[in-house]
């Protein structure tokens, strides 16, 4: 057949030159922008917080409860008892709110040994079944909320425009946790750019959608407090979301599509680049076709509450749809779907023009892997 088993082979030297060509401008320039946009001390904008302890409750009597701080610490702390609140029984481990006026008040579970174990079992479960890339994954977990919890947010609660530092942030992300999750390779570089273009494809979307919608990106208490007390920007705050949200989706996608194009090449080096791109397409119509109705079930189980509400009130379909906050969950959901078909012929294109160097016309195509991208 006259097609070789292995690693597949590396690109020709101008084809890394080429995307060298974009991706260092692209990483020297985030790396600017995370300088110029870095927060400083926000801790200004905080309000502060009454001190939490830790304890286990020891008995229940009425409307508080006695808790054991410590071995030699005992406190009598107030229940909560508005409608929807926590039960707590002898033995739970609570935290407790120092009122700092000499009375204390249990505030919710202690959650942190349950949340640790199952951390403990994703983690195993992950490195279990990818071992070294399962490692790297989780490294790129641990980076995405690093970047999240010491970038994102704080510069969006000292006044930066939340746009610019989502775009900023995804791009971050991007290009570090691809390359340590997957690698340092053309395919992984194919999928860096071919994520920023759909990336940037879904903001400019997102912000004409928004603009046509009329969205001001206050939905609930949250957003509007947001607004109010901390002088947020709840647009660009909508539109960071949808960025930061398609994010995760997107580098799904562009990842498959570079590997699928690599391991074609790999497998029939008869492949021209376009019929890599069209046999790649055909794998990637069937993710998209799988990964919209995760984007929607993933919505509805995350708005649940709301649309039980909705039923029970009984309100005509065209209102509920066209209300402020269905409509941004749709926009948000549409936008971002926009931006995923988009993802799939821009990341096989170039994935296919990357591997054409390496494609040698004229060879027959092993009937195996014919049936393999047209069934």
């Amino acid at each position: 057949m006259g097609h070789s088993h292995g690693p597949v082979a590396p690109a020709d030297r101008r084809t890394v030159w080429a995307v060298l060509a974009v991706i260092v401008p692209l990483a020297i320039a985030t790396l600017v922008a995370l300088v110029v946009l870095w927060p400083g001390d926000v801790s200004k904008a905080q309000e502060p917080q009454l001190p939490e302890l830790k304890g286990t409750i020891t008995s229940i009597s009425q409307e508080t409860a006695t808790v054991e701080l410590s071995r030699f610490h005992t406190v009598r702390a107030l229940l909560p008892t508005a409608p929807g609140s926590a039960t707590f029984a002898d033995g739970d481990e609570v935290i407790v709110l120092d009122l700092q006026d000499g009375t204390y008040a249990v505030s919710d579970h202690d959650r942190s040994s349950s949340m640790w174990l199952l951390g403990a079992a994703f983690a195993l479960a992950v490195i279990a079944f990818g071992r070294w890339r399962g490692l790297t994954a989780l490294a790129g977990l641990a980076i995405t909320f690093g970047l999240l919890l010491t970038f994102v947010l704080p510069a969006i609660l000292a006044g930066r425009s939340p746009l610019l530092v989502a775009v900023v942030g995804a791009a971050a992300i991007m290009l570090i946790v691809l390359y340590v999750t997957h690698g340092v390779s053309v395919p992984t570089s194919v999928a860096v750019i071919g994520t920023l273009v759909s990336l940037g494809l879904t903001g400019v979307l997102s912000m004409l959608a928004i603009d046509w919608a009329h969205l001001t990106g206050v939905s609930d208490d949250s957003s509007w407090l947001l607004g109010t007390n901390y002088q947020i920007n709840t647009q660009g705050l909508l539109l960071a979301s949808i960025i930061i949200g398609s994010l995760g989706v997107l580098d799904d996608v562009t990842v498959t599509q570079s590997a699928t194009v690599a391991e074609l090449a790999h497998a029939n080096p008869g492949y021209t680049a376009r019929q890599l791109y069209r046999a790649a397409t055909r794998v990637g119509r069937a993710h998209i076709a799988s990964v919209i109705n995760t984007i929607v079930l993933a919505y509805a189980g995350a708005s649940l509450p709301l649309l039980l509400l909705i039923s029970i009130g009984n309100e005509p379909l065209g209102e509920v749809l066209t209300g402020p906050v269905v409509a941004q969950e749709l926009v948000r959901s549409i936008v971002g779907t926009i931006g995923l078909v988009a993802a799939v012929p821009i990341t096989t294109a170039l994935a296919a023009l990357t591997c054409r160097g390496r494609a040698r016309p004229g060879r027959d195509v092993p009937e195996r892997t014919r049936d393999l991208v047209t069934g």
